[in-house]
């Protein structure tokens, strides 16, 4: 995330996951995941968003995915202000180290490259800030 606007975790009760997401290591994701893998990971992050009463949609966690990361488990920004002051952004939402650690959602993995803990820390640290990951059109 950038720092200035910007800064924003699935193994819960009853969700169905895959260790493979959970405990994927950065290496496991080299390119794009398919539609239907991000599709996996974010309905696994609705599960706990809806759990832990964080909202938003499948549509506009998508739409922001798609915007910050094009579907990359592993992207990081290299070239913005924050890569330049060396917290880079990363994930699928582009999360900076910071905002991860202070928006993760217990239950989810600690690895900042976990799809599913990147989606939910992203969507937990928007919804304090603008009220839901819906609401975010833009940079955040």
């Amino acid at each position: 995330m950038k720092k200035r606007k910007r800064s924003l975790g699935v193994a819960a009760a009853g969700v169905a996951v895959t260790a493979g997401c959970l405990a994927a290591s950065p290496a496991a994701f080299a390119a794009p995941a398919s539609h239907g893998q991000i599709d996996h990971w974010i309905n696994q992050s609705l599960v706990v968003m809806h759990e832990k009463g964080i909202p938003g949609s499948h549509q506009g966690i998508y739409r922001n995915l798609m915007r910050e990361s094009s579907g990359n488990p592993t992207a990081i920004n290299k070239w913005d202000s924050n890569a330049k002051a060396g917290i880079p952004s990363k994930g699928l939402m582009q999360v900076i180290e910071p905002t991860f650690r202070a928006y993760h959602v217990p239950g989810t993995s600690t690895n900042i490259y976990n799809p599913v803990a990147n989606i939910t820390a992203a969507c937990n640290y928007a919804a304090k800030k603008y009220g839901s990951i819906d609401n975010v059109n833009a940079a955040y």
